[in-house]
């Protein structure tokens, strides 16, 4: 089994209210050989939300208490990242999942871009916080872009 970015199994609960659904996920899921998290909303983040972004690094520099996730009004919501990053996880490790296709580009999900903290529409290599966690604690974290790989990797 594997855990797969709630908005990429279909779910509305990204930052704008909307999924980012990719059908072959949805159906793993329907299959029950995937399980779903959503790390933001997990740590109580509502739906819609404000969108959020990494400034002064990415998820590693977050969890090393360098770098903050704000979102676009200078609201300060990295303890809330935090803390889903750490229920997701709880999540995944309680089914024992050990790959988990996330969300590219997202401050929580994203696996090799995140948004780069100006709220510009521009990207910069680097993690997600719950990314960072996951990887940290010896998941094998994949993007959307790679979600095959992960899946013949799990059979």
């Amino acid at each position: 089994m594997i855990g797969i970015s709630a908005c990429l199994g279909g779910v509305c609960c990204r930052y704008d209210g909307q999924a980012k659904e990719i059908t072959a996920l949805k159906k793993l899921v329907e299959n029950g050989q995937a399980v779903l998290v959503c790390p933001e909303v997990l740590g109580g983040l509502p739906i819609p939300r404000e969108p959020a972004e990494i400034r002064g690094g990415d998820g590693f520099e977050v969890w090393n208490g360098d770098a903050k996730v704000l979102t676009n009004t200078g609201e300060d919501v990295t303890a809330l990242f935090k803390q889903g990053a750490i229920t997701a996880y709880q999540k995944l490790v309680e089914q024992k999942i050990t790959t988990i296709i996330l969300k590219e580009n997202s401050p929580s999900c994203g696996s090799k871009s995140i948004y780069d903290g100006t709220f510009s529409g521009n990207h910069r290599n680097g993690s997600g916080v719950a990314t960072a966690y996951f990887i940290d604690r010896g998941l094998i974290v994949v993007s959307e872009n790679e979600w095959e790989t992960a899946i013949d990797r799990v059979k």
